[in-house]
């Protein structure tokens, strides 16, 4: 009879769903969250379509999820949970660099952005933090997103790029930071064809008429819109 009262207390822990298809940063954020009393990894997943599936079953209270999952979007993952799970917060945790990825994904529903660098020393003060209503950024990039509102520079919303899709801006913003087509390429995950593709839709968006022109825009952009 205790045994069977025992097995009925209810686990109050905030649940998290890790989403990420490297099996040791998974690990390793796991590790960080299970060692908080409050706190409790309920699941794992590596791909986007088997964490919206984890979502129904284990009714997480966050998401951590990577940019980058296997054969698949994490901004598309993070787009659907704010579609079909409009309450659930989702905190991203990647290698790509922050100064280019972290607004794209806060227009597709993230609330917090952490670099996997800084990931073991501020997991948990990130998750508190996206877990209490608030974004979570860096010092680093606070202080720029900062800068540009005091210097009254324009936000992605508000520029001449704000008709680029999501994935448009992420290569218009690699080629403002000198990436070759084959770099960018291999960062997302998308073959040469793809990327000339998108280059050729963000000209003809832009009304830019040869690739040199597409270089020097986006670098002037970046340099006013990402100071580092």
């Amino acid at each position: 009879m205790a045994q069977a009262k025992l097995n009925q207390v209810k686990d109050t822990r905030t649940r998290v769903l890790l989403v990420d298809d490297h099996a040791v940063v998974r690990f390793g954020i796991a590790q960080l969250i299970n060692q908080q009393s409050d706190l409790v990894v309920c699941g794992e997943e590596e791909d986007a379509n088997h964490a919206l599936g984890a979502l129904g079953k284990l009714k997480p209270d966050l998401v951590i999820a990577d940019i980058s999952l296997k054969d698949s979007s994490g901004l598309e993952l993070m787009r659907n949970v704010k579609a079909q799970y409009p309450g659930l917060p989702v905190l991203v945790v990647s290698a790509h660099d922050e100064s280019v990825y972290a607004e794209i994904a806060f227009r597709a529903g993230a609330l917090g952005y952490l670099m996997k660098a800084e990931a073991l020393e501020k997991i948990v003060a990130a998750v508190r933090r996206v877990l209490s209503g608030n974004v979570y950024v860096s010092d680093a990039l606070s202080a720029k997103m900062l800068q540009r509102q005091v210097r009254g520079q324009t936000s992605i919303e508000q520029s001449p790029v704000k008709g680029l899709s999501d994935r448009e801006l992420e290569v218009f913003q690699l080629i403002g930071k000198w990436k070759k087509t084959k770099e960018i390429a291999h960062e997302l995950h998308l073959s040469i064809k793809t990327i000339e593709y998108y280059r050729e839709q963000i000209k003809r968006k832009l009304n830019l008429k040869s690739a040199a022109d597409l270089t020097h825009y986006a670098t002037a952009w970046v340099q006013r819109e990402l100071p580092t």
